[in-house]
């Protein structure tokens, strides 16, 4: 399928208000992120979105890779001004509520689906999804950039090796090939009605369905910088107001923070 058929195919199942009615698709591009800034320094709507096939480097946070083989997944960057304010930080967080309602309706088992802090979104314990929020400023103005890429009909056998004991797709979790149109216009959805309820909320109003899917507290971990650097460890007891992961430490004390790779240890932090 071509990018113009897949979006022609997603726009024809569209019911969004504002998410994705101007589409731009890309049989192939380095990253849709740098595209959707680009379209937003010429002025891009808010909730314009950019599609495509394939991406030669996809980003994941801290400039990592993200693996995006061709006409099989979901690849996507969405246009966001919040009002000419800076995106929060918990934007993030609200993005990872849209991706893991939209991945829990599609598979018919929610229980199965869970948010890792702060960006990713998993199926029994293996991750299908990961989220990159970029904001600037941009003609005086700030502009937030939200990719979203979704592992939807790639096998396990298809990943690369090192990817294959921590990832999967819906498609190998379900059993069965997923229909990218209906879901691509089913996140759009959860997306807009997410990011509205956060516009107006912000996360206190979406907590109960952020804890939805947290399935990591109570659990222990550990938060390093990408140096390996050990920043907090502990026992993950929530996320703040501010989008924080709240760590208890072994002598009781709360730390807070706000970026950092998650690590769930299997032996109890002491």
């Amino acid at each position: 399928m071509s990018a113009a058929s897949f979006a022609a195919a997603i726009q024809a199942r569209l019911e969004t208000r504002w998410v994705a009615h101007e589409l731009h698709a890309l049989d192939e591009t380095d990253s849709t992120n740098r595209v959707a800034t680009e379209r937003a320094a010429q002025g891009a709507a808010h909730g314009t979105a950019v599609l495509a096939e394939r991406q030669t480097q996809g980003r994941g946070r801290h400039g990592r890779s993200f693996f995006s083989p061709a006409s099989t997944n979901l690849y996507t960057s969405i246009v966001l001004r919040p009002d000419g304010n800076d995106p929060a930080p918990t934007t993030l967080l609200a993005a990872g509520i849209a991706v893991a309602e939209a991945v829990a309706a599609t598979l018919g088992t929610p229980d199965r689906v869970a948010i890792k802090w702060p960006n990713d979104v998993l199926i029994d314990g293996l991750k299908t999804s990961g989220i990159l929020m970029e904001a600037q400023a941009l003609a005086g103005a700030w502009v937030g950039i939200l990719g979203i890429g979704v592992n939807l009909n790639v096998t396990r056998e298809e990943m690369p090796v090192e990817f294959r004991a921590r990832a999967t797709s819906l498609a190998a979790a379900s059993g069965g090939p997923v229909d990218r149109a209906a879901f691509a216009a089913r996140l759009y959805g959860t997306l807009e009605a997410t990011l509205d309820l956060h516009q107006r909320s912000g996360f206190e109003g979406m907590r109960d369905a952020f804890d939805a899917f947290f399935h990591m507290r109570g659990e222990p971990v550990r938060v390093a910088d990408l140096d390996g650097t050990i920043r907090a460890e502990g026992i993950a007891r929530g996320v703040g107001a501010d989008g924080s992961l709240r760590i208890e430490r072994s002598d009781g004390s709360e730390t807070r923070v706000l970026a950092g790779d998650v690590t769930i240890v299997k032996e109890a932090v002491r």
